[in-house]
């Protein structure tokens, strides 16, 4: 059986990643998952091979039960970020196993 839950997405810039998760964990989250990467968008191109690494892109990906709990998750995020750094969240409806692990 499956349980509906939301999955928030926080692509930015590697030199958020650590505060970001203590967001994301402050808002009562049990788990994220990072996921290194490259791409383009308004701040330029975003490579794998960067010589800085800070600058890197990073994926982090949060499932929580319930809508409030992912948005303020990504208000927070975006308030505190997305003003002077690249990034970019958004939130999606996923269906998971094992509930009781979010």
């Amino acid at each position: 059986m499956t349980y509906r839950a939301k999955k928030v997405s926080i692509v930015t810039e590697k030199l958020n990643e650590r505060e970001i998760e203590r967001i994301v964990e402050s808002a009562g989250a049990t788990g994220y998952t990072v996921f290194e990467g490259s791409g383009k968008g308004s701040h330029g191109v975003k490579s794998r091979r960067q010589l800085v690494n800070a600058f890197r892109l990073v994926k982090i990906e949060v499932i929580v039960r319930d809508r409030e709990t992912a948005e303020a998750i990504a208000e927070q995020v975006a308030d505190t970020y997305f003003g002077d750094y690249a990034g970019i969240v958004y939130i999606d409806d996923v269906e998971v196993l094992r509930r009781e692990k979010f």
